[in-house]
């Protein structure tokens, strides 16, 4: 399939441009939206390069009067949200450009919501029936510019905030969250190095690994995962080694929107320990995906077997098998330069019983298709860290 055909508009769930060059459309979206002051929410790595200072004069010269929020952390904080908060009500912006990777698009959304609230950020935390305390009227429009093909945060409900206090990452869930517009341009992922490649490659692998996994019937979401599963077999060791490939990149960019798609049904216990290690090491979160993978799988072996089988067969793996699919697992990591285990991060076995007692608690506990116990967390941390 040619780059030209890798384009089109989709409402799916919500409106995506996707393209090459589609960044050239930003003023547009924003017009659509009635933006005329947005607030660019991104990180210190993007506004520095050539790309964001080109759209920024491009914005400015279409007549938008944008003002820059750059202090995400690669694991946003409450604080990050309430800097943002104070940039945009001081200087009055009426919407939020959320531009970047993982991080910057959670930070945005949050920011997004939260500039019309009284209430404290934690208390729209993804418990219960959180979200209705959250004065709809008030959200911000948002667009999405996603410039990493992992998180798929473009196309979610929801931002994973650290709360630096608890030590905990925390959900933030609204449904007017999810982004009116998203520009998924792939070429602005052209410029990633292979490490970011492959961390948030490896990410959009275990939203859509995850989802298939997760108890329930969805055979929508598990269609998605599914084919979002190939197309990472198929693109991103190529993206990982040639980041100038453009049908790869947009290959990547479309399984990291699937991924978030498909996990509506669910995630599990990659995300449920996922979150603990980031929130207390400072850990990229895709990268503690990828390692985690192949032991959570094992973990899990005996109650997704059938759905393994199907899965090496969309895969055209020779053997249909639970172990087919982690060795292959495990092959993709060593191609694209994975970590075998968390200590080689910097990660001991000091806090494994915080870190499990955590992972209990964390919502994504409860899509695992096997019940883990915080002993089963304990006992995986040290084979992760181990490399067992």
């Amino acid at each position: 399939m040619s780059d030209a055909v890798l384009s089109g508009n989709w409402n799916y769930p919500t409106n995506v441009w996707f393209g090459a060059g589609r960044i050239k459309e930003l003023a547009n979206a924003c017009q659509q939206l009635n933006i005329n002051r947005p607030l660019l929410v991104t990180d210190q790595g993007l506004v520095n390069l050539n790309m964001f200072k080109t759209l920024l004069s491009n914005m400015k010269a279409q007549g938008f009067d944008v003002g820059v929020y750059s202090e995400v952390k690669p694991n946003p904080t409450g604080n990050n949200i309430e800097q943002g908060v104070t940039a945009y009500q001081a200087d009055q912006y009426d919407g939020v450009i959320a531009f970047g990777g993982g991080s910057s698009l959670d930070a945005g959304k949050a920011i997004a919501l939260m500039v019309g609230q009284t209430r404290p950020l934690w208390d729209f935390e993804d418990v219960g029936d959180n979200w209705t305390r959250v004065n709809a009227q008030a959200v911000c429009p948002i667009v999405a510019v996603p410039t990493t093909a992992g998180t798929g945060s473009e196309v979610g409900r929801a931002s994973v905030i650290h709360d630096e206090v608890a030590v905990l990452k925390k959900i933030i869930f609204h449904p007017k969250m999810l982004p009116e517009i998203v520009i998924a341009d792939p070429e602005l992922t052209l410029g990633l190095s292979a490490k970011i490649t492959a961390a948030t490659g490896m990410d959009a692998l275990s939203h859509n690994l995850e989802a298939l996994c997760a108890p329930g019937y969805h055979p929508m979401a598990d269609g998605i995962a599914a084919e979002g599963i190939r197309l990472i077999k198929n693109h991103l060791i190529t993206a990982v080694k040639n980041g100038n490939d453009l049908t790869a990149r947009s290959q990547m960019l479309s399984a990291s929107l699937m991924g978030a798609t498909a996990f509506q049904k669910g995630l599990g216990a990659m995300h449920a320990l996922a979150h603990p290690l980031g929130a207390t090491y400072d850990a990229h979160h895709g990268l503690l995906n990828a390692i985690l993978m192949p032991y959570v799988l094992q973990f899990n072996a005996t109650e997704i077997q059938d759905k393994m089988k199907q899965l090496a067969k969309t895969l055209d793996l020779q053997h249909k098998t639970v172990g087919a699919v982690i060795d292959w697992v495990y092959q993709l990591r060593s191609d694209i330069g994975i970590p075998d285990n968390l200590s080689q991060i910097g990660i001991d076995d000091s806090k494994i019983t915080e870190i499990a007692e955590k992972a209990v608690n964390d919502p994504s506990n409860a899509g695992n298709p096997k019940p883990m116990t915080q002993a089963d967390y304990e006992n995986l941390l040290v084979k992760a860290i181990g490399g067992k």
